[in-house]
């Protein structure tokens, strides 16, 4: 690993990294067809949040968090801190004296495959984080890593000045080239799901409304009176 710190990156379109905001991570995930999702390992630390900015990558050791003091720098307004390590680790690299410097420079939020701590003082300020895991175990700051490069978290590579959009559901990367096309595919995908929404309302069924009913009796799928399934012995 070559130990780095890259400055002024390219970052997504700052219009378009706001409108992704108005998105959920699922709505614009869909829309992607079904790519950038971080996956369910990392989870909100607090529910009610959702954020969309750039990111500011950190690749550090496990138990040391020596290159998240060094990506504080980096950081500039809008920006979301993504943070991995060269092996899995559940330390708690992070709490409130980070989310503390980070807030002062705008940073919205973090993402994290590794642990966080200070929870309540994290909810208490209003900084949102999505971790792979709560711990209190300290760590070192020692070992020399890397700053904007990319990294990888959940399978996904994401590259420094990407979007990251997170929210309960989790987190989803966009390309930084592509975060206006996303943003037009997740109005579509919202649009036709508001739709969807008002006929469900209305009563219509999803088998009705998706053509389902075609496709059940070519998958074998029978309609059977329950008379009839107890009659052939069927619990």
């Amino acid at each position: 690993m070559r130990t780095v710190v890259v400055t002024n990156p390219p970052r997504a379109d700052a219009a378009a990294v706001d409108a992704l905001a108005g998105y959920g991570v699922a709505t614009v995930h869909e829309a992607m067809g079904r790519t950038g999702y971080l996956g369910p390992s990392i989870r909100p630390v607090h529910l009610g949040s959702r954020v969309a900015g750039t990111a500011v990558t950190v690749l550090a050791w496990p138990g040391d968090n020596l290159m998240i003091h060094v990506a504080v720098e980096q950081c500039r307004p809008g920006d979301v801190l993504a943070v991995t390590t060269t092996s899995p680790s559940t330390d708690g690299m992070f709490g409130e004296l980070f989310a503390t410097a980070l807030q002062h420079r705008g940073v919205r939020g973090l993402v994290i495959n590794a642990g966080v701590r200070d929870v309540a003082d994290l909810h208490a300020m209003g900084f949102p984080v999505w971790s792979a895991a709560v711990s209190a175990q300290g760590t070192v700051k020692a070992t020399p890593g890397a700053v904007n490069v990319p990294i990888t978290i959940g399978g996904q590579v994401i590259r420094p000045g990407d979007v990251l959009l997170a929210d309960d559901d989790g987190v989803v990367r966009v390309a930084r080239e592509s975060a206006a096309e996303a943003v037009r595919a997740a109005r579509a995908r919202e649009e036709k799901e508001a739709a969807t929404r008002a006929a469900f309302q209305q009563g219509e069924l999803g088998l009705d409304r998706y053509g389902l009913r075609a496709r059940l009796a070519g998958m074998g799928i029978e309609y059977v009176d329950h008379a009839d399934y107890i009659g052939h012995g069927d619990a």
